[in-house]
């Protein structure tokens, strides 16, 4: 006789905890979800937890100087227009100029 599921799921259940398996939950966006699946395609990865694994290994095999390119977050750069900042010097100048006559 087949097992019941809920005889399964305990079975599983105890068979993780035992190897110390713990659940890792990743939500993304469509950007990032399409990153994972062209690295998979480039390297015939058929699962995600398997790249992500792998990707997670091969990071931790570089040590911390090396994985730290890989980790460190993007900085972006954002220049201010030469005319919003003559704008903003205006405005700047008008409010100065209105504080001291207040004064």
């Amino acid at each position: 006789m087949a097992a019941a599921q809920k005889e399964r799921s305990a079975k599983t259940a105890a068979r993780r905890k035992t190897r110390g398996e713990e659940e890792l939950r990743l939500h993304t966006m469509v950007g990032t979800r399409q990153a994972l699946a062209d690295l998979m395609a480039w390297n015939g990865i058929e699962e995600q937890g398997e790249a992500m694994t792998l990707m997670i290994h091969h990071l931790h095999g570089l040590g911390p100087a090396g994985s730290a390119q890989f980790l460190a977050p993007p900085r972006h750069s954002y220049e201010i227009p030469e005319n919003v900042s003559a704008k903003l010097q205006l405005a700047y100048n008008r409010e100065s100029l209105r504080i001291c006559h207040d004064e």
